[in-house]
């Protein structure tokens, strides 16, 4: 509270008002929280956002977050004098179009002689007022801000608080980012709105190491965690026996998959490895969610564990039902991501917006009371986003059974890696920037990898040339490119003939269907259709 309100102080003395945005570009660490509850404090608007990594070149970072600042006009930006070259490049930018914003340095910031906590405007804020904003990964995503309301973010972790069945002695671990929803609700806001104890750390601390998760678990007798589906397979085959030593998992009583598809085959290799460590498969649960709604809006019950269930390939892909498999025949496994918490309700439905028959696959549509106030500063795309009724449309494809949710598909293509939101168009952008690629003649899509439980990117690519040698040298530049200059690394390019990209009457690419296509023609990821 102390350094938070030192904060404030140092936003108020930059001209920050309440209502104005503040962005936040700060490593995973005490001064991003001080920099968050100081905007609070003073009523502004903080948003948090990834910072820069030697991934991603300068050049695209700055052009990337350019089309923030043009949307959203901050007042300021906290961060550190490390970031300081690429935060001046970005005022300077939007200097030009107009802009004033204010950098504000945390090494600079000043220890006010006394706490005065008489002068908060952030404290007489109305609950239908702007809270924060998050940002989905990807350029296309920073045009997307969902603006979140006190009142939204209150009714979404009081419910599931209420569902964790939250108590005084509960315990948060958590290595996600504090600029991902998944770590700023699930593993920030919710333990500090509740007064439940929460320890973070650096994503990167526990990439590099992520044995640092279940030695935190054990030495703070964590009972609550959540985490993308792919960690729980990095985990499982990243960590040595001899760094986890001595671990106890007894205490985890909710270890949460989501923020990606989910597979039971990552619970069942999760289970396997750390059994002998005191973890218990029941504490296993998923949970389906989305920024739009604050976070979370099925999961698995408390005593439940996820429904899993066989289902017949060819009837999905043809009929789009869920029946269940034949023997003899292709099948699918699909996992269950729960039951909707008590404020929300799931329906599914066809293209026009009527309901569809249980088991039948169609959008998954979406209404509680914590949904978003807007996409900020785009009324275009607000009243795009919800049917008749307030129903947000969430672009997801699924089916329920029995008030179940199984969760299918993207109805707009995005590909999630570790967690990390792309949009293939970004990435066959950025293949197209490679000398010697047709322009318009490339498709990024996604294939389930089992052995690292998330989905890899793969960019399809017609180039000029027919030379072998040559065309292998373009799908190494495509690969690097595209890695260094985009959130998620290129596993796989596919040179192909001219002409063989698929598009849709309307001349856009038909990504779906060059899905299909690539697994047919080229044998791969067979064992998931997502």
């Amino acid at each position: 509270m102390e350094r938070s309100c030192d904060y404030a102080a140092s936003l108020a003395g930059e001209g920050v008002k309440p209502g104005d945005v503040v962005i936040l570009i700060l490593h995973h660490g005490k001064e991003l929280v001080y920099s968050f509850w100081g905007a609070i404090l003073l009523g502004a608007v903080p948003s948090i956002m990834p910072f820069p990594t030697d991934k991603v070149t300068p050049e695209r970072y700055v052009a990337d977050l350019q089309a923030l600042f043009s949307l959203c006009r901050p007042t300021a930006v906290i961060t550190s004098l490390a970031f300081e070259p690429i935060c001046q490049r970005l005022v300077a930018i939007e200097g030009q179009e107009g802009g004033n914003v204010g950098i504000i340095f945390v090494e600079r910031i000043a220890v006010q002689d006394e706490l005065d906590t008489s002068n908060l405007p952030g404290t007489n804020r109305q609950e239908t007022e702007i809270a924060l904003l998050q940002h989905s990964s990807g350029s296309t995503g920073l045009k997307k801000g969902v603006a979140l309301s006190h009142r939204a973010i209150y009714n979404s972790v009081d419910s599931w608080a209420e569902y964790l069945a939250l108590t005084p002695s509960d315990v948060f671990i958590s290595w996600a980012p504090l600029y991902h929803d998944m770590g700023l609700i699930c593993s920030f806001l919710l333990p500090i709105l509740h007064d439940v104890h929460t320890v973070m750390m650096s994503p990167f601390e526990w990439v590099r190491e992520p044995w640092r998760l279940l030695r935190a678990i054990s030495d703070y007798h964590g009972t609550l965690t959540i985490q993308p589906n792919f960690a729980y397979n990095f985990c499982a085959n990243k960590i040595r026996e001899r760094d986890i030593e001595g671990v106890d998992l007894s205490s985890l009583r909710v270890a949460i998959n989501g923020s990606e598809p989910v597979y039971f085959k990552s619970h069942q290799l999760f289970y396997e490895r750390f059994k002998s460590h005191g973890f218990r498969l029941e504490a296993l649960k998923t949970a389906y969610g989305m920024a739009e709604n604050v976070l979370i809006a099925t999961q698995t019950g408390l005593d439940e564990i996820p429904t899993v269930e066989e289902i017949d390939f060819d009837t999905y892909m043809s009929d789009h039902l869920a029946r269940p498999a034949i023997p003899g025949r292709p099948s699918i496994q699909m996992m269950s991501s729960g039951r909707p918490l008590s404020h929300v309700q799931i329906r599914v439905v066809d293209a026009k917006g009527k309901d569809l028959p249980e088991r039948h696959i169609g959008e998954i549509v979406v209404k509680s009371n914590c949904m978003l106030t807007e996409y900020y500063h785009r009324p275009d795309l607000t009243k795009k986003a919800f049917l008749p009724g307030d129903w947000y449309i969430s672009g997801d494809y699924g089916y329920l059974d029995k008030g179940e949710i199984f969760v299918s598909g993207r109805k707009n293509d995005r590909i999630i890696v570790a967690g990390k939101n792309v949009y293939p168009q970004d990435l066959e952008m950025l293949a197209e920037e490679v000398p010697g690629v047709h322009p318009g003649r490339t498709a990024a899509i996604s294939l389930y990898e089992e052995s690292l439980g998330t989905e890899m990117a793969v960019i399809l690519a017609e180039v000029e040339t027919t030379d072998k040698e040559l065309q292998e040298r373009l799908a190494d530049e495509i690969r690097d490119h595209v890695t260094a200059n985009s959130a998620v690394a290129i596993r796989c390019v596919q040179i192909v003939e001219r002409g063989w990209i698929l598009k849709s009457s309307a001349g856009k690419i038909a990504r779906s269907a060059n899905k299909n296509k690539y697994i047919q023609e080229f044998n791969a990821g067979q064992e998931t259709i997502t």
